[in-house]
Order: structure tokens, then C-alpha cells, then sequence
């Protein structure tokens, strides 16, 4: 059967993939980040996962404003990558599941009631790419895992709640369980941690909401759940609701799930924040 071997949550800062792709991961300001994902990437090696589903938020390059899905899952075999106003990064397609995603849409949609919005056709963009970038390194020919896009609304109001983010990820670890054939899954929880990006409180930043955030998404979880939009965005700015996709993630793990990794950056204008999970 299918089984979440682990979870990841991760900043999806955009301007990270610029500069893999111009090999610039060593540079002073950007080492520290890259060096925390050394032992990350060994693990995932490690444990050989089959697929990853990675949750995301679209940045208006696929989605627009006028049509926005509360949830949307790929249901492709593969994944073109997307244009977000300045080209294509060269990258090459991502190869999906399509077998593995029409069992989670079915079991989402019919046994836990989640009403999907099913995409045959995706382009993927930073806030998928730049967690793939991190954690699975492309070569020429592919990526090393699978991956099935699962996106979420961040943006256009009103948005899911942080309860209802955990429980899709309850519902989606149970999907995953009832899928027949032996599979290993991680899951990963993309976005923030800390930022706003316009208005008066542009560069806002707080670490010690990060710090606490990665402190109670290991030890309470189903708690951590309760957090409201208007907490999240008046004490770590606009875009940190984007963390409510971290909550899916968890929620695809047991409550007992084994951290293993954690770090934390801010030496711009975002909180980049990391920790994973082992499912055990």
C-alpha cells in the first residue's frame, strides 16, 4: 500500500531559483541556506521516496485573480514549467503520477468530502519549483522523484482556514494509506515563514513568531491548527499566511512524528524557515 514516509515545511523564496540556476549557492549570503539542506537532501536519499506532493500556492502565473481554486490537484503526467513574466527557467518537465493522483482525487472528492478542483493541465512555478530545486536536485534528463502539484488559495479571499489546511492533510495521509500499490510518499508544506511584501510594513519580518511556529508545529500540531488569518498576518506579516500550507503537511504525519532537521534564515525581506519529519 502507500505510506508518507516524511514531511517537509520550506520557504519557497522566488529569487532562490535564479540563483541555482546561475550556480551561485555558495555565495556568502546564500550558503548558510544551501549548507542547511545538505543533510536534508542525504535523508531523502536515504529513504528513497517515490513521490513527492507538494503544496503549494500559485502566484497568479497559472491561477488568475477572477478564477482561483480554494484546492486544486494535478492530475497530470506531467508538469510544464511556468512562465512568471520573465521566461522560462531552464528546467526540465516534471514528471507526475497520474495513476497515484487520480486515487487521491477520488478518495479526497468521494471519502473525505474535499471538493477538488482537478488539473489535467498545470504549469508549476517558484512556489513548487524552488522546494523541488532545494530538496531534489534536477539533472538533465528529469528530477529524482515523481511529483503531483497540490495547490492552495493564499491570496484571493477568503481563504481556507489553518483547520482545514491540517485536515486535508489528515485526509490526504488516509488516501495515500488506502492506495494498493507499495509506494513511499513525502509530503511538503511550502511558503512562508515571516513576510509582507507591500504596503507600510514592507520587509517585515519576526523571528520570534517563526521560532515559535516551528516550535508548536512539532509539539502541537492540532493545536497550531486554531491559528487565525488575522494572527498570522498582523504578528508575521501579509504573505506569512502562506504557513497555513504547513499545516497540510502535518496533518499528513502522525502526531508523533520523529523531527529530524531545523534551521532558520532571514537575511533579507523573508523568514526562511526549515524543518522535516520522519514518519515514524
Amino acid at each position: 500500500m502507500g505510506r508518507i514516509v516524511g514531511g517537509l515545511g520550506l520557504s519557497h523564496v522566488p529569487s532562490i531559483g535564479p540563483v541555482v540556476d546561475r550556480n551561485r549557492t555558495q555565495e556568502p549570503a546564500w550558503k548558510p541556506l544551501f549548507d542547511a539542506y545538505v543533510p536534508v537532501r542525504e535523508w531523502l536519499r536515504s529513504i528513497k521516496p517515490d513521490v513527492a506532493i507538494v503544496v503549494y500556492n500559485d502566484h497568479a502565473a497559472d491561477f488568475s485573480f477572477d478564477k482561483y481554486p480554494t484546492f486544486a490537484l494535478g492530475v497530470a503526467e506531467q508538469y510544464a514549467i511556468g512562465d512568471e513574466g520573465f521566461g522560462t527557467r531552464p528546467l526540465p518537465t516534471v514528471a507526475g503520477d497520474v495513476e497515484l493522483s487520480t486515487h487521491l482525487a477520488e478518495a479526497l472528492v468521494y471519502e473525505h468530502e474535499f471538493d477538488l478542483t482537478l488539473c489535467q493541465e498545470l504549469a508549476v512555478e517558484h512556489g513548487f519549483l524552488v522546494p523541488m530545486n532545494l530538496c531534489f536536485p534536477h539533472e538533465k534528463n528529469g528530477w529524482p522523484v515523481r511529483a503531483i502539484p497540490l495547490q492552495v488559495n493564499v491570496i484571493q479571499h477568503p481563504l481556507p482556514t489553518a483547520r482545514r489546511c491540517y485536515r486535508l492533510g489528515q485526509a490526504l495521509r488516509a488516501a495515500v494509506s488506502s492506495y494498493p500499490k507499495d509506494l513511499k510518499v513525502v509530503v511538503l508544506g511550502t511558503g512562508g515563514m515571516s513576510h509582507q511584501l507591500q504596503g507600510k510594513r514592507f520587509g517585515f519580518t519576526n523571528e520570534k513568531f517563526d521560532q515559535w511556529f516551528l516550535d508548536e508545529l512539532e509539539r502541537d500540531p492540532e493545536g497550531l491548527a486554531g491559528i487565525t488569518h488575522q494572527r498570522i498576518m498582523e504578528e508575521a506579516g501579509a504573505e506569512a499566511v502562506e504557513l497555513i500550507m504547513w499545516l497540510t503537511m502535518r496533518g499528513a504525519l502522525l502526531p508523533q512524528a520523529k523531527r529530524l532537521h531545523r534551521h532558520y534564515y532571514a537575511p533579507m525581506t523573508t523568514g526562511m524557515g526549515l524543518i522535516t519529519f520522519a514518519d515514524s
